[in-house]
């Protein structure tokens, strides 16, 4: 591991003292050196000699893991050896520290006009405290040739560790953790713009809600002149009036049958709406995920970003159409029954509400518990999605090497986790529902109580009170279903921040804010100066680069060497971190993306097929294109023959991902796809790479003919594939290090050379190892 810290200059002269010993206890950089290290580090230090930075080297330059120490002084540069033995640079004129990373590993290099003085490897976990070692040493060694105190050369810090900070940078990146906020329920707010184009179905549902509401407090207000002017009446021994009774029944039907209606009705028209709302949602969220960079991608995970989807989705669209449709209608019932109680009876309206602040304090009690533990429970339940999405169109492979095990174990680990954390939440939860339930009990029970005095003296009737218990009763109720609600509330505002931060991501390669009209592209390509950044790795640096239309460019190089992130550039499925990329003369980043990539015709390494007929799978970039194009296409890419030998010809079905075709056939497939567009410019990576030897000479035969009049950039580990193009682009470490053709190139006897005398001597190895396996057969039939 490499350990690099940035911090104000420590004395570490005298180890003896209280005071230094004191100072090194606190500095949480030098707490990962071992003592033994401590005293190593102090016994090099000069009189007065502070330092400023360290960096904790793990790897040689043959790359071996061997431990070893960088130190940045107030007076110079020092190192220890793997062998423990100490080197010094004292700062002057001339001496230059480097830095550069690639493929995993970082560099240091220690030079000065005569040469290379030293050099240093390290892994890439903590490249950056690196680049801010180089900072701390670009300081001293300036200010010790200019005279000026450090302090005036360095520029904005971090408050905390002293690191340098970027002019576009508030907050340092090491000294700032990432602190997951809970999701607030303000979130919910934010759907109104997906609910704004329904706003008239909505107030509709509103109002419905409020006339049901309205009428199903009508059947205990009827009650209470029931139970007075007749029940009691008739208990006294007086006669019953058949009409006041049939009148009192009916409008106890009639008020039942109403609100039954409107119930109906909103219920109705809210669920269409939420229903829209999600459809909408969904929409909206899975255009802007398509609309996102492939860096965006490549830090999630497919499973995730499908529960947000889909699941937190429905999860938003239920709580829209169910539960915040009870919220309102508890709301306006609580509201409404207090207006009546208080017209009733002020001061037994004033007893029922005696629950109401202790129920108020357990709801704020849990809510913030619940509001983390809803979003923890979002996450963990897309570990398992995630499993699923990892594991069921990978099953060839799991069953290939025999993981079932593995797999069911790793979707049992994180089964279980998920119930651990539901587990928690249940706990809370489960006590939180009968504490409130208990607490409107007791505030029934003090109702009764007071009613019974308030009847005893004579100040309501019998009527009125068993009115007043069947409002309570409703009353509080209500204020149970509204606390039940709390639990729904916090798992749609998490859903609704999990969706939200999709839709609030920036794409990393944005549409122009002043697009120019694109017109008939010619070709020509130019990268002037492109440097790539991925994270903190650099892929490529200082490239420069010409393409002239129609004209066949091979890029060369081993694996890791930016061949395809240079690729991917010009296809803008990335920006340069520096630099530019031109086509025609004009910078990619000032075309419409769409209307730029369609004039690009790309054929992957790993060939993606669609679920569908392999007539939808050619087509799938033109999809208006007529059926004699589809088979043009696909007889240029040499796979008109195997098409007609399959059941139903260009109708076949091709499986989940083409699983049902063979890897030279998805291949053959994917290059009429990309064919039958026509490009103007044609990138091809790893083409041919999955193909047997007969079907590779098919499609290079076609390819002779379709490279011409467009630019074409073909990536191929082997290289006898790339003999028709005009220029071999030679790349090393993201450099371009040779350009120019086979010839030339083997004649320089470069980095090309060795390429080609590498792969030269494996063929003859293949070669050798396939006739020794013939001679043993032979030998074999010979005996027999």
């Amino acid at each position: 591991m490499v350990r690099a810290v940035v911090n104000p200059p420590v004395n570490l002269q005298n180890p003896l003292a209280p005071m230094t010993n004191q100072i090194l206890d606190s500095e949480p950089w030098l707490n990962e050196l071992s003592h033994e290290e401590r005293a190593q580090v102090q016994m090099q230090l000069q009189a007065d000699e502070n330092v400023s930075a360290l960096l904790q080297v793990d790897l040689d330059n043959k790359l071996c893991f061997v431990p070893g120490l960088v130190l940045v002084t107030n007076r110079r540069l020092l190192s220890r050896a793997p062998d423990g033995s100490w080197q010094a640079w004292p700062y002057r004129a001339g001496l230059l520290l480097k830095h550069h990373d690639h493929a995993g590993v970082g560099h240091l290099a220690l030079n000065d006009a005569q040469g290379r003085l030293a050099a240093w490897c390290f892994t890439l976990g903590h490249n950056l405290q690196a680049i801010r070692l180089l900072d701390q040493f670009q300081i001293y060694a300036q200010s010790a040739v200019t005279g000026l105190p450090p302090v005036l050369l360095e520029g904005r810090r971090c408050p905390s560790c002293k690191a340098p900070l970027a002019p576009d940078q508030d907050e340092c990146p090491i000294c700032t953790k990432v602190i997951h906020t809970p999701p607030s329920t303000r979130t919910l707010f934010r759907l109104w713009r997906f609910a704004r184009p329904y706003r008239i179905q909505l107030f509709a549902g509103f109002a419905l809600t409020l006339l049901g509401t309205a009428a199903s407090l009508v059947p205990p207000y009827l009650a209470m002149p029931l139970m007075d002017e007749v029940l009691i009446p008739f208990q006294n021994g007086q006669h019953i009036d058949p009409m006041l009774v049939a009148l009192y029944l009916s409008g106890l039907f009639g008020s039942a049958l109403l609100a039954w209606g409107l119930s109906w009705a909103k219920t109705y028209i809210l669920a269409l709406v939420s229903e829209r709302i999600g459809a909408d949602l969904r929409t909206t969220t899975y255009e802007h995920l398509l609309r996102m960079s492939l860096e965006y991608f490549g830090g999630k995970r497919t499973g995730d970003l499908m529960s947000r989807i889909g699941s937190e989705s429905d999860r938003i669209c239920v709580f829209l159409s169910l539960h915040l449709l009870d919220f309102a209608s508890d709301i306006l019932m609580l509201i409404m029954t207090a207006v009546i109680l208080i017209s009733i009876n002020p001061w037994l309206a004033l007893v029922t509400l005696v629950p109401l602040p202790f129920i108020v304090w357990m709801i704020r009690s849990v809510r913030f518990r619940l509001q983390t533990g809803f979003e923890k429970i979002d996450r963990v339940w897309s570990q398992v999605t995630s499993v699923l999405a990892d594991t069921i169109p990978g099953v060839r492979v799991v069953k290939a090497f025999a993981q079932e095990d593995r797999e069911a174990a790793r979707f049992r680990e994180a089964n279980k986790h998920n119930l651990a954390v539901n587990d928690k939440i249940n706990k809370i939860w489960s006590l939180f529902s009968p504490s409130v339930s208990l607490l409107t009990e007791w505030g029934l029970l003090v109702v009764w109580a007071f009613g019974i005095w308030l009847v005893s003296k004579g100040d309501i009737t019998v009527g009125v009170l068993m009115a007043f218990i069947a409002y309570i009763s409703r009353f509080y109720g209500r204020l149970d279903s509204m606390s039940r609600i709390v639990s729904v509330t916090e798992k749609s505002a998490s859903a609704a921040k999990r969706i939200f931060d999709i839709l609030d991501h920036v794409s990393s390669v944005p549409e122009p804010t002043q697009p120019v009209k694109l017109e008939r592209v010619e070709g020509r390509i130019e990268l002037r100066d492109v440097s790539f950044r991925y994270g903190n790795r650099e892929v490529n640096r200082g490239v420069n680069l010409t393409i002239e239309p129609g004209e066949m460019i091979g890029l060369v190089g081993h694996s890791g060497s930016g061949k395809s992130t240079l690729v991917n550039l010009i296809c803008r499925f990335y920006d340069v971190t520096e630099g530019s990329i031109r086509v025609d003369g004009v910078d990619v980043r000032s075309f419409p993306i769409a209307d730029y990539r369609r004039n690009i015709g790309l054929v992957l390494q790993e060939p993606f097929l669609f679920f569908g007929t392999i007539a939808d799978n050619i087509a799938y970039g033109k999809p208006q294109a007529s059926q004699a194009e589809i088979i043009a296409a696909a007889r240029a890419a040499h796979a008109h023959e195997f098409i007609l030998r399959l059941p139903q010809g260009y109708d076949s079905m091709v499986g989940e991902r083409g699983q049902g075709l063979s890897g030279g056939e998805r291949q053959r497939i994917s290059i009429a796809r990309a064919l039958l567009i026509d490009p103007r410019i044609l990138i091809m990576d790893e083409a041919t790479s999955s193909v047997d030897s007969e079907t590779e000479k098919e499609i290079q035969k076609a390819l002779e003919n379709l490279v011409q009049g467009r630019t074409t950039i073909a990536i191929a580990h082997r290289l006898s594939t790339l003999h028709r193009a005009n220029r071999l682009v030679v790349l090393d470490r993201g450099e371009i290090v040779e350009v120019g053709t086979h010839d030339d190139l083997m004649a320089r006897e470069g980095a090309y050379f060795n390429l080609y005398q590498a792969q030269a001597r494996n063929m003859d190895v293949d070669v050798d190892d396939d006739r020794r396996r013939n001679v043993r057969v032979d030998n074999v039939k010979d005996d027999k």
